[in-house]
């Protein structure tokens, strides 16, 4: 007979066979039956059994395979969760030959099973399963020999063995019932729902679970009372097996079956005499389910305790949650599971729910033990570092003197650290690379706005404000405030409102015949009157009842403004260019257009790129809007095309870190590098290879007057209005300039030199008095380049909560005054790169820049994040932490009053008329204290 035993070592991953077969040469004679070398040392035993009489009378007989031996869990598999599902007795064996088995080969029936002199046993022990084929292989005879072989790969290559099994422990917090509401909820609802089972009986974790599931799902089956008899049962039957499927993992051989629970939560507790160990008493397990609706908690309290393997030798209370698959982060299993495990981490607790007698009084005792753990960790919690914390922080200090109390506190704590703002910025690992990627980052990041502002305010002043006097403010302003200012981290930059202001300005000189520069001047020294006045009178501390609520609604507001302002100008662009009447051309012409260029009075200066035999020359021409009566629709795609591409190249270039392209280092040189690579890749792009389409430039030249303007004459009702207007622009630079300051100093952005709202706000009021002097624009801290200038110099870690949810955590800032003195330094040596290059810069350029602002803008803007989830699946959900601790309808109210608030900014922001943008600092510094 022919017999053959198989057992699967679990511990090493290797198979070991013992092989007897009948006339099998000895394993001396292996050489001459065509054995190779790995056969030969596979045979490791040979032993005679009988005579050769005994030999045939046994190979008369059926071949019988004997059913596996025990197999013993390898180490480390043997946990709470794993069972090895014992064989049923080796006798009877199954037969390979007759009766209801299939017959895979008959003694006698080939040459191969006849005796041959002597009954040879052949012991082989194979790690892999082509070595037993390969040596079954040299012993193939005849046609019998090959179903022998079919079969034993057949059997062999069961999917399921050898198998990988990955397991990953996570340390998870424990529920916060002081502050996670969803605690108490999920505790006061499924207390109600609950599926109690007390005193049950169960030998091992798959008949617990079992059990636990039927109980579960036959309030769903009473739902469907319509069914009969056989399909409820059926229903349920199918609905425990594809539970299981789920919560077990499972590898069969054979008869063995090994499983263990898929998911689980465990706690760790401390004893004295053995330190910290994994409590052996309970066990949650968990599962998510597509044919669930609603959540599901079973509590199973054993009669007695069950060993269910290693770390859960006496497990007495036994959880299981069951959940929908699409479930939002907040009510996922794991959230569920974590609600109950946290009670049943109290091994005092749990003792004394062992005394329960009755459902009613065991979720009593949960419902009381739930309230006092949320009374205990409301007094014993970690309370995190607020930013009105941190306000209150900055804002301490003694108030000896009358005034300049702040100012005088600012100057002692930034003192010390002003040798080391400077060598930070030289010493350090890759501090370097940061300094150089943040300076050109500034470098493109205040220029292009400022050639933005300064078009803006050309236009609006008739030629008074031009791009050349906004480029030297900013570079004038930015060296001052790097060297002077206490917190260098803050960028000045003048914005729209103060773009606003100028308009309003001149539109008042021009009504009432005033020197534009002279009346710009007195309103430019009233307003740092008043700010040195609130520096003195430390009325920053009022930014103590500032709230994160304001700093979202100003940042969305900016990143609206920088949005509309590059939507307008791809409208007005369309509206120019884009003619609705037919063209037979490029050089067409339309009534509309000819009609609207007859009604301009005004001459534009257009300066185009022509190709010429040699290069590309610059062809200047003035003419009275005889341009402007030619259609050039391929100017407003252009414009489109660049201003998206612009975008699309900078967003891509500064997620390039989450490419598997190159190398990290790589990676991260390209991230830094981001916004000069779009711009200088799409200027390439719109100045040389589409040089034959028509495009406008901005106007830019060398030539620039500077007067000291407050020494011209000004009536003194002149001045008295300049003091007017004034206050509502002094309440501008208060809010602006410490609201910049406030999210430079956040504490997520961990700096460690402490922050200076009095001196800096004194510095601003200073430089902003020396520029109104000599007509040149205002400035203060913008947003968002200053929380954007943090985070250039920041080192960023990505980190994965709980919740498998990736965000970034600043590791360290270098806080230096270089990039801001050096890129400060670049942007006014930019004044000798007008009109070339600089005029190579598109305009549509300059927008798409501007949408990457506003975009990058509101990545970390908490505001934005909760309008995104109005819109978004509820199974989508992250689990923020204000979703953990705020009811969800609270959450969208609260949404929904800031977005208000922001639309009332934009309301008095974007109004056509100019004198109700004077309200907007007003309105702004209304909504402090909400």
């Amino acid at each position: 007979s022919t017999t053959a035993v198989a057992r699967q070592e679990l511990r090493n991953q290797s198979i070991s066979i013992d092989v007897t077969i009948d006339a099998v040469p000895e394993a001396e004679h292996a050489q001459d039956a065509g054995c190779d070398a790995e056969v030969r040392d596979a045979l490791v035993a040979t032993k005679i059994n009988g005579s050769p009489d005994q030999q045939q009378q046994s190979s008369a007989k059926s071949g019988t395979m004997t059913s596996p031996k025990s197999v013993r869990p390898a180490e480390g598999f043997g946990d709470e969760a794993a069972s090895l599902m014992p064989p049923p007795s080796p006798t009877p064996r199954p037969s390979l030959v007759g009766g209801s088995s299939s017959p895979m080969f008959q003694a006698g029936s080939s040459p191969f099973l006849q005796p041959r002199g002597r009954n040879s046993s052949l012991s082989l022990s194979i790690t892999r399963r082509t070595s037993i084929l390969m040596a079954l292989q040299q012993f193939d005879q005849d046609g019998s020999r090959a179903e022998f072989g079919d079969y034993l790969e057949e059997f062999l290559d069961d999917e399921s063995l050898p198998c990988l099994v990955v397991s990953r422990l996570e340390k998870i917090p424990l529920k916060d019932f002081s502050s996670e509401v969803r605690a108490n909820l999920d505790i006061e609802r499924f207390l109600k729902e609950a599926t109690l089972l007390l005193d049950l009986e169960g030998a091992n974790i798959e008949c617990i679970v079992e059990k636990m599931l039927q109980s579960i799902f036959r309030a769903d089956q009473e739902s469907h009372s319509s069914r009969d008899e056989a399909d409820c049962s059926n229903w349920l039957d199918a609905k425990v097996q594809e539970a299981k499927k789920t919560l077990f993992l499972q590898a069969s051989w054979l008869d063995y079956t090994y499983q263990r629970l898929a998911k689980t939560i465990k706690s760790i507790s401390i004893i004295d005499n053995e330190g910290l160990i994994t409590d052996n008493s309970w066990l949650c397990t968990m599962c998510s389910l597509n044919g669930v609706h609603k959540r599901h908690v079973a509590i199973a309290r054993l009669a007695s305790p069950v060993n269910l393997g290693r770390s859960s030798e006496g497990v007495y209370f036994v959880l299981l949650v069951v959940t929908p698959t699409k479930e939002k982060g907040t009510k996922s299993d794991i959230e569920l599971g974590r609600t109950f495990a946290t009670i049943l981490a109290d091994s005092d607790f749990r003792q004394r729910l062992l005394l329960a007698e009755t459902e009613a009084e065991f979720k009593e005792m949960l419902q009381g033990h739930a309230q006092d753990l949320g009374e205990e960790q409301k007094i014993y919690r970690r309370k995190s570092l607020r930013t009105k914390d941190f306000m209150s922080q900055a804002f301490s200090y003694d108030s000896t003197w009358l005034l300049c109390n702040g100012i005088r506190a600012d100057f002692k704590r930034r003192l010390p650290h002003y040798p080391s703002d400077f060598m930070d910025g030289l010493r350090g690992n890759a501090t370097p690379r940061k300094v150089m990627s943040t300076i050109t980052f500034l470098y493109f990041a205040c220029l292009m706005p400022s050639i933005a502002f300064g078009v803006l305010n050309d236009n609006q002043t008739g030629g008074m404000i031009t791009v050349q006097r906004v480029i030297l403010s900013q570079s004038i302003a930015g060296i001052a405030f790097a060297l002077l200012g206490g917190q260098p981290l803050i960028v000045m930059l003048t914005t729209a409102p103060l773009a606003l202001y100028t308009r309003i300005i001149y539109d008042l000189s021009k009504e009432h015949k005033l020197d534009f520069f002279a009346f710009f001047g007195w309103v430019g020294l009233f307003n740092a009157f008043l700010l040195l006045l609130y520096s003195m009178f430390d009325l920053s501390k009022l930014m103590r009842w500032s709230t994160r609520s304001t700093e979202e609604i100003f940042a969305l507001f900016i990143s609206v403004a920088f949005t509309v302002d590059a939507f307008k100008s791809v409208y007005s662009n369309f509206k120019k260019f884009y003619c609705e009447s037919a063209t037979t051309g490029a050089g067409s012409v339309s009534n509309s257009t000819v009609d609207d260029a007859l009604a301009t009075t005004t001459t534009v200066l257009v300066t185009t790129t022509v190709a010429a035999a040699g290069g590309l020359s610059n062809v200047t021409e003035a003419s009275a809007v005889a341009v402007a009566k030619v259609c050039h629709r391929d100017t407003s795609i252009l414009f489109v095309l660049l201003c998206l591409g612009t975008v699309f190249l900078s967003m891509y270039l500064l997620n390039f870190t989450k490419t598997p392209y190159l190398n990290r280092a790589k990676r991260e040189l390209i991230t830094d590098f981001s916004l000069p690579v779009s711009v200088l890749v799409m200027s390439f792009f719109g100045t040389y290879l589409f040089r034959d389409v028509y495009q406008e430039n901005f106007t830019c030249n060398r030539q620039l007057h500077l007067v000291f303007v407050i020494a011209q004459p000004l009536p003194w009702t002149a001045i008295l209005g300049a003091f007017g207007l004034a206050i509502p622009l002094s309440m501008l630079f208060f809010m602006d300039q410490n609201i910049s300051s406030a999210m430079v100093n956040c504490p997520t952005n961990k700096l460690r030199k402490g922050s200076a709202y009095h001196w800096d706000l004194m510095v601003v009021a200073i430089i902003n008095g020396c520029l109104s002097c000599f007509g040149l624009p205002w400035v203060h801290g913008a947003l968002p380049h200053s929380p954007l200038h943090v985070k250039a110099l920041a080192d960023l870690e990505e980190r994965i909560d709980f919740g498998q949810h990736v965000h970034q955590t600043v590791v360290r800032v270098r806080e230096t005054r270089v990039t801001g003195i050096v890129s400060s330094l670049l942007i006014g040596l930019s004044l000798l790169m007008c009109p070339l290059p600089l005029q190579f810069i598109p305009v549509p350029v300059l927008d798409g820049l501007f949408i990457c602002m506003a975009i990058t803008a509101l990545i970390g803007n908490q505001l934005f994040e909760r309008t995104l989830l109005l819109f978004t699946e509820q199974a989508a959900y992250p689990p923020s932490h204000f979703l953990r601790r705020v009811p969800q309808r609270k959450v969208h109210i609260f949404t929904c009053l800031q977005l208000l608030q922001v639309l009332v900014l934009c309301a008095l922001g974007f109004n056509s008329i100019a004198y109700a943008k004077l309200g907007f600092p007003v309105i702004l510094l209304l909504q402090m204290p909400v």
